[in-house]
């Protein structure tokens, strides 16, 4: 539940090469932390939702509702579990809430969710009370750095062909010659991995969406000390979270969605929950509001 230091759950995933925001989850007040931040309602183009829990799901409305007000983006499409679409259409009958652009809701299966020249989202079942889904965003590998001078250099004409060999891809010059793009191309840059897996127990689906990402942010409701609330309410515990990750062989874990029971001036406190995470897995994080983490490419990891 929301306290006067942390509200409940929501995470944006920023693309900024296509200005576009990816929503995860969208918990109670979600719009307000939006407002006190840098970034922008217009830019929301996907949500993602775990479950059908408040703390996941009762600013949705809200947020939709205000985002046709705030710049009519084009179109909105939500992802979650059974019920999802049931829930919105019953909050825009009762309230006579009408959207001035496009929303398209999609009940989620296991497996390929979406898909496009970037990117490719999957999700796999939770281990939770109510049905709930983990998401895995996986950015597809990109060519490296396209030498312009060489290509100069070898006489190729600017133009469309510049674009294939961009790409990766071989092309026949007007004097016969063929080049191979790859040869004109840095290393490939390789696409990152974001797994985002909550609410859950420890569950082997958490491990495989978290498989070699560069970042899993997972649930941590509880102390290891805990743990049998923890089972009782199909939560994670700190170190549930970084067994997951150990096991995923993530390279970076942040964890969120803590128990207020944790407040500061109480025997237990988070600083602890992190220190148990971290005895199993060193690189994790504790997620504050408005903490932002930029995901790093492999390339800039190796160089670390």
């Amino acid at each position: 539940m929301p306290t006067r230091a942390r509200n409940v759950s929501s995470i944006a995933l920023r693309l900024p090469q296509r200005a576009e925001i990816w929503l995860f989850d969208c918990g109670e007040g979600t719009q307000h932390q939006i407002l006190r931040s840098d970034l922008k309602v217009s830019q929301i183009t996907r949500i993602f939702v775990t479950h059908m829990h408040g703390d996941h799901i009762y600013g949705l409305m809200g947020l939709l509702a205000s985002c046709g007000l705030a710049g009519n983006p084009s179109r909105i499409d939500i992802y979650g579990p059974p019920k999802l679409d049931e829930y919105l259409r019953a909050c825009g009958k009762y309230s006579q809430t009408h959207f001035s652009y496009p929303v398209k809701v999609h009940t989620v299966q296991p497996g390929r969710l979406f898909e496009d020249a970037e990117f490719t989202v999957s999700c796999a079942p939770l281990t939770h009370r109510v049905p709930a889904f983990g998401y895995r965003v996986t950015e597809k590998d990109r060519p490296g750095r396209f030498d312009v001078e060489r290509a100069a250099a070898l006489g190729i004409p600017s133009g469309p062909l510049y674009g294939q060999l961009k790409r990766g891809e071989r092309v026949t010059l007007p004097d016969g010659r063929q080049i191979n793009g790859a040869d004109l191309c840095g290393e490939t840059e390789i696409g990152r991995k974001f797994a985002y897996c909550t609410d859950t127990i420890y569950c082997e689906n958490a491990v495989e969406l978290a498989d070699d990402a560069d970042l899993l942010v997972h649930e941590a409701t509880f102390a290891h000390q805990d743990a049998e609330l923890a089972y009782q309410r199909l939560h994670s515990t700190s170190t549930m979270a970084a067994q997951t990750a150990l096991g995923a062989k993530a390279r970076k874990l942040i964890m969120t969605h803590f128990s207020p029971r944790y407040a500061p001036g109480n025997s237990i406190g988070l600083d602890d929950l992190l220190q148990e995470a971290r005895a199993i897995f060193p690189n994790t994080a504790m997620a504050h509001d408005f903490f932002t983490y930029e995901i790093p490419r492999r390339a800039a990891l190796a160089a670390v």
